[in-house]
């Protein structure tokens, strides 16, 4: 029983350790891109903005939005980030629930 509460806490470090990275990196990318949009230098696509944010970097890519005022006026933005949100806080929900090794 030990082992399997172990194991468990193992899991559940490792996805918050992910959690916590890929909304850093979706962050940094969103920062990234609107640095470059200012520049008129090469541009981050958009594909991979989303990207980032649909495999659970939504939290960091809405707070990099809101702060930088970056793609706020897209209305895929408008409208996908927050599914996304939604989206990653029901798989961390069903993810963190269902762990039973």
């Amino acid at each position: 029983i030990l082992s399997k509460i172990h194991q468990r806490g193992i899991a559940m470090k490792i996805l918050y350790y992910y959690l916590i990275i890929i909304n850093i990196l979706t962050f940094l990318f969103f920062a990234t891109d609107k640095y470059k949009a200012k520049k008129n230098l090469w541009r981050i696509p958009e594909s991979t903005l989303l990207l980032l944010s649909f495999i659970g970097g939504s939290l960091g890519g809405i707070l990099a939005m809101n702060l930088f005022h970056h793609k706020t006026a897209k209305t895929k933005f408008k409208i996908l980030m927050p599914v996304f949100l939604v989206i990653n806080t029901i798989v961390l929900y069903y993810i963190t629930s269902s762990i039973d090794l």
